[in-house]
């Protein structure tokens, strides 16, 4: 049954300097900023998305994400979530509409891998950057660096990954689109989508509670990610992985380091999955193969650098 969470809406990342992150998120990866606010907080959204903001930065002395955030339908589903979340257990907060600028109250709970997750229902339409409404043109001129297209999805490691589902699934809506099973059949990773998207979050089991791995941005087509890797060399950036393929979604990928040491991917491709089909399975054993197919090996920064 959907329980009225639309999508991916945004995710907070603390950064050490944020003329650096400005330079790497907006020069490099290619997000628009669009505000910065009165706590020096900014904001970013890539050129497809139509709300306002889907990054926030803000400056702290350790890197990391502070929390991420999904859209609900509306005011009533955000009340009925709110109930839900409290009767299922979590710890939950009230954030007013304004902490945020352009985005009304927020919903944020903790959930059982040790992270801070938000719903909200209202934040400022603006539409998608440089192309209109009306007649929209195929792209905007004016894009930077890999010409990010738009938040994707993050992918979060802590523990508690049976509870943690069960709240994501039978409380929230989501559907389990792919799973790695230990060899007791037991999950110690699962991949979670509220569309046929592949995927709109990750968790991982590995005991690392409230631990970020990664932020991922959109692109369209193998050829936008080698062309990222391009840049990332071009620009003497910090590059963990790829460009690759992966198992799980088969979707194509690259992953990089922020300033601050942040990693980010960026993503194209990708399975589609509709919520009445059964998850795909890959054995724990097989990990290297199901996370980097082609060279079915994964590096030892993958599995433990995490902010």
């Amino acid at each position: 049954m959907r329980k009225g969470v639309l999508r991916p809406g945004h995710v907070q990342i603390r950064v050490m300097n944020m003329q650096q992150a400005l330079r790497h998120y907006v020069e490099l990866v290619g997000l628009i900023q669009t505000h910065q606010d009165s706590q020096g907080r900014v904001y970013l959204k890539g050129w497809t998305e139509t709300d306002r903001f889907s990054v926030i930065l803000a400056e702290a002395e350790v890197p990391g994400m502070d929390f991420t955030g999904f859209k609900v339908r509306d005011e009533q589903t955000l009340v009925a979530l709110t109930q839900d979340l409290q009767a299922f257990g979590c710890q939950v907060e009230q954030i007013p509409a304004g902490e945020l600028d352009f985005c009304g109250r927020r919903v944020r709970f903790l959930c059982p891998t040790g992270h801070w997750i938000e719903l909200y229902a209202d934040k400022q339409y603006t539409g998608r950057w440089g192309v209109g409404e009306i007649n929209p043109e195929a792209w905007p001129r004016g894009l930077r660096g890999m010409r990010a297209h738009a938040f994707d999805h993050c992918q979060l490691h802590g523990s508690e990954l049976a509870l943690n589902r069960e709240l994501f699934v039978d409380v929230l809506g989501f559907h389990v689109t792919e799973q790695v099973l230990d060899g007791n059949g037991e999950s110690v990773a699962d991949w979670l989508s509220l569309s046929i998207k592949a995927h709109d979050v990750a968790f991982v089991g590995d005991g690392n509670v409230g631990a970020f791995h990664h932020a991922a941005f959109y692109l369209d087509t193998w050829e936008s990610l080698l062309r990222a890797g391009d840049l990332l060399s071009m620009t003497d950036t910090s590059l963990d992985v790829g460009p690759t393929r992966h198992g799980i979604t088969h979707g194509q990928s690259m992953y990089f380091f922020d300033p601050s040491g942040n990693r980010n991917e960026v993503f194209a491709g990708g399975d589609v999955h509709y919520p009445d089909q059964k998850p795909v399975i890959w054995q724990e054993k097989d990990i290297g193969k199901a996370i980097f197919y082609h060279s079915r090996v994964l590096n030892e920064r993958f599995l433990t650098v995490m902010t």
